[in-house]
């Protein structure tokens, strides 16, 4: 019978079932530094300190976290604190959610360079609403957008999309705000056509320039491929548009610092199976139980760590790294908007100050005393685990 795991989730599972993996498996250094981290997260092997409650003298032992980016237990704080730098930048407008999905006949592909069609993904994405944005028949201006990168399924399997959050307008040459029409942002398989035609041709790009050289496909295995891909429907999903800021920096957080599997998902760990949650599409969306042997679930977790350094969150257009701060101060002239009030958007840092000290302001055993450091945890490092070069 299995074990409940709510409390431990994903680190539990590598705990238990990862020996049988690495036996026959070796992991690249990414895969293994994600590993690592996930298994000293918040325990002795990152070390910590010991806090006492000044009033009834009650000590706990804190942990520190890895805050590795695909670490289930590390991401709410860094949502928050992403999100509160985020609250510069929302534009007092309607904003649409879009989804670009790629095929999965490209999945033997992605496996064997991420890396690279990831950055076609979002590469096309970004080209394809920055042209239809600036084309007078759809906004005619300068367009203000959000990628996050997603790589997963709710069972784990590859599934290649990324998720755009665009402001319902665009900043015209003349200064002037173009809004999009109510409930309209662009035609969704207009979008679909020059996505496609797009990554296919950054594909062929890369197929030629030596890029993909290591790929084993014939020539006409190649062909065969860009047939089939650019015969699949390719999905570009686009919802209602949301409503206020903040709406839309609530709905947003729900995207961008989600993991492949939150440890809430994980229900049980049987002898040889872990059963997780799932929403069933095809019947509502109701929720449902999957089990997956531990090995499978393993190696499909693994599928979706990102390349060393890979930015899954990127900004564009008025909200793009270079010139920001001008573009949105023009936007917000454009709109009749004020700036962000700096006594209401507070820092980042004064942030992440404040949510720290109200996790821990009050002793829960005497609700009256406040826990104080006294003394710090040596780290008790985890043994190394197998590698091979990078991937």
């Amino acid at each position: 019978m299995g074990s409940k795991t709510s409390r431990a989730g994903l680190a539990e599972v590598l705990r238990r079932y990862g020996p049988a993996y690495l036996a026959d498996h070796r992991l690249s250094i990414a895969r293994a530094k994600v590993w690592r981290a996930i298994l000293a997260c918040r325990t002795a092997a990152l070390g910590g300190h010991v806090e006492m409650c000044d009033a009834c003298g009650t000590t706990r032992h804190v942990y520190h976290s890895c805050r590795n980016r695909h670490c289930p237990l590390c991401q709410t704080r860094a949502k928050e604190a992403w999100l509160a730098a985020r609250r510069r930048e929302v534009l007092p407008v309607p904003y649409f959610h879009l989804v670009f999905t790629l095929p999965h006949d490209l999945n033997g592909l992605i496996g064997q360079y991420p890396r690279a069609l990831y950055e076609m993904l979002l590469g096309t994405v970004s080209s394809t609403l920055t042209e239809f944005a600036a084309n007078p028949r759809w906004l005619g201006g300068t367009a203000a957008f959000t990628l996050v990168l997603h790589t997963w399924k709710q069972d784990l399997g590859r599934h290649v999309h990324a998720h755009a959050l665009m402001a319902g307008g665009a900043l015209g040459i003349d200064g002037q705000w173009v809004a999009a029409k109510r409930g309209f942002l662009f035609p969704v398989k207009a979008l679909s056509k020059v996505f496609r035609g797009k990554f296919v041709a950054a594909l062929n790009a890369a197929r030629q320039s030596g890029k993909l050289a290591e790929v084993q496909l014939t020539e006409h295995a190649w062909r065969d491929l860009l047939a089939r891909v650019h015969k699949h429907d390719w999905v570009v999903y686009a919802k209602e548009p949301l409503g206020g800021p903040a709406q839309v920096l609530d709905y947003l957080g729900r995207y961008t610092h989600r993991v492949a599997i939150s440890n809430e998902r994980i229900l049980d760990i049987g002898a040889d199976t872990v059963s997780v949650r799932v929403r069933d599409s095809t019947h509502g969306n109701r929720k449902r139980t999957l089990r997956l042997p531990a090995q499978t679930f393993i190696e499909r977790f693994l599928l979706h760590v990102l390349p060393k350094g890979f930015k899954r969150i990127r900004h564009y257009g008025l909200i793009g790294p270079a010139h920001k701060a001008v573009r949105l101060a023009a936007a917000r002239a454009a709109l009749d908007a004020p700036a962000p009030n700096p006594l209401v958007v507070e820092s980042v840092e004064a942030f992440m100050r404040r949510i720290d000290q109200h996790q821990r302001l009050r002793c829960p055993h005497c609700a009256k005393g406040q826990f104080v450091s006294m003394a710090p945890i040596a780290p008790v490092p985890l043994p190394l685990l197998h590698l091979r070069g990078p991937p």
